[in-house]
């Protein structure tokens, strides 16, 4: 029987794994549904792939890196990744083709399934599976006639041929901006299918020289650079969160003479300008986003030209009509809110968590579940960040998760869950607090909620305010046995 079993193997994962070897707890597993370890960066290989927090603070406190540039992009958050699975010896944890199916608590421990029928034993289980990981594709009128290729930006198939092709990219979140300007030399045509257009600001990258570079790999320097841009990051709260005014100051204006100054076509500046407030949905940061738009081989489908279906050779719209499409790549985003959990878990008496959360996921620090003993989530209900980096928030759930783990390795301990008063009480908390955030006020639906609208991505205040929640560790909310 194993001490843990972690679920994934990206940044969550290994911040685990790392944090348990930390303690001296090696007999813990890894599992990976995919052939590869390293999750979201060495998943996500499409064309303009990059981060949009800057680089230093983009990554696990003490784990520095010489980044090329400010804001990094998908190779070297990839060797970032392997890097650290290389350093801590995790491929030898790490069981890849390992899809988890189901896990049942057994009284004193955790029986989990996978795909291939292997059943695994665990005291503790760790789901780092990460909020942004089921791919979404809708369910389109005459899908099933398409004769061309298609496949989503998460699943990119390199070996499918777009040079001189005509290629339509169904979104206009953050993987279809980045995806866009990276694809627009190489196609014949590119459509481009808009729902809502997005806030867009400017990218404000750089080149760090060679000379920096090596000094970012130096912990004083990063720590030092790291906390710097935390701070700086950290107070875009009192804009999300207390002062709308203020939000249009630092955000909408900026982003109105971004697309101004970039955007001449009144017609076409007005179909790419929102309707909501920003921040409502996430802020996009792009230079040459709105360029691109604009080259002779773009064309832009927005609302007033709807997009009613597949025809056997493309598309069809309402006011162009069909137009032709060899290659159609979906960017159509994540189930985020309502697939935290990926399998079935069944806990004490029979408990199962999907139908606890029928009505939408909640847990005590976004984290821990009442009747799912010694089973934390990473990146759980409403631990999502809007201002900072997820890593951070990951980080400061470690502090949590390991505390509990301290506690479970006692032999006389069987089980730790929070109590379902603790669990209510932080989770009304939240979601009071979330009355005053832009998420909830700013007009607009998003990936941040459910299918009934609460806001169940994001952390409704300050990271440092979720970290201190974290490193104290309550008895009282707590059932031991």
């Amino acid at each position: 029987m194993h001490s843990v079993v972690i679920v994934g193997t990206g940044f969550g994962a290994i911040s685990a794994a790392i944090a348990l070897l930390k303690r001296d707890i090696r007999d813990f597993v890894m599992l990976e549904r995919r052939g590869f370890a390293g999750g979201t960066w060495l998943q996500n290989r499409y064309p303009g792939a990059a981060v949009d927090v800057q680089s230093p603070l983009y990554s696990i406190s003490g784990e520095p890196y010489a980044w090329s540039h400010l804001f990094a992009k998908q190779n070297q958050l990839a060797d970032y990744t392997q890097g650290l699975i290389e350093k801590y010896l995790l491929a030898e944890h790490i069981k890849l083709n390992a899809e988890v199916m189901s896990s049942v608590w057994c009284d004193d421990h955790w029986q989990v399934t996978l795909a291939n029928q292997d059943i695994l034993s665990c005291k503790t289980i760790i789901n780092a599976t990460g909020p942004l990981s089921t791919p979404i594709i809708p369910d389109f009128e005459g899908f099933e006639r398409f004769k061309g290729q298609s496949f989503h930006t998460n699943d990119w198939q390199h070996d499918v041929d777009i040079k001189d092709k005509n290629v339509a990219i169904i979104g206009s979140g953050a993987s279809a901006v980045q995806v866009i300007p990276a694809i627009i030399d190489k196609v014949k045509k590119l459509h481009v299918i808009q729902r809502t257009p997005h806030w867009v600001l400017p990218r404000l990258d750089w080149a760090f020289p060679p000379w920096l570079s090596k000094f970012l790999a130096f912990r004083p320097i990063y720590t030092f650079i790291r906390w710097c841009i935390y701070w700086s990051l950290e107070v875009r709260v009192l804009a999300f969160k207390y002062n709308h005014t203020l939000l249009k100051i630092v955000g909408e204006w900026p982003a109105r003479k971004h697309l101004k100054k970039q955007v001449h076509d009144d017609n076409l500046r007005k179909k790419l300008t929102p309707d909501f407030t920003i921040g409502c949905k996430r802020i996009i940061i792009s230079n040459n986003y709105y360029p691109a738009l604009q080259r002779p081989n773009c064309e832009l489908h927005d609302q007033q030209d709807t997009l009613l279906g597949f025809t056997e050779k493309g598309l069809s719209f309402e006011g162009s009509g069909e137009v032709e499409a060899d290659v159609v790549i979906f960017a159509t985003g994540y189930n985020a809110a309502d697939s935290m959990v990926s399998y079935d878990v069944t806990g004490k008496n029979g408990a199962s968590l999907a139908q606890q959360w029928e009505d939408y996921p909640r847990a005590y620090l976004g984290t821990s579940i009442p009747k799912f003993p010694n089973f934390f989530v990473i990146t759980g209900p409403n631990t999502g960040i809007g201002h900072t980096s997820a890593i951070f928030v990951i980080e400061s759930q470690m502090k949590y998760v390991m505390r509990c783990i301290d506690i479970l390795q006692d032999d006389k301990i069987k089980s730790l869950e929070p109590s379902q008063a603790a669990e209510c009480e932080y989770t009304q908390m939240v979601h009071a607090e979330m009355e005053k955030t832009v998420w909830k006020t700013g007009g607009c639906t998003s990936w941040y909620q459910n299918k009934q609208g609460k806001v169940i991505a994001m952390f409704p205040g300050f990271s440092f305010t979720f970290r201190k929640l974290c490193k104290r560790f309550v008895y009282a909310h707590h059932l031991i046995e």
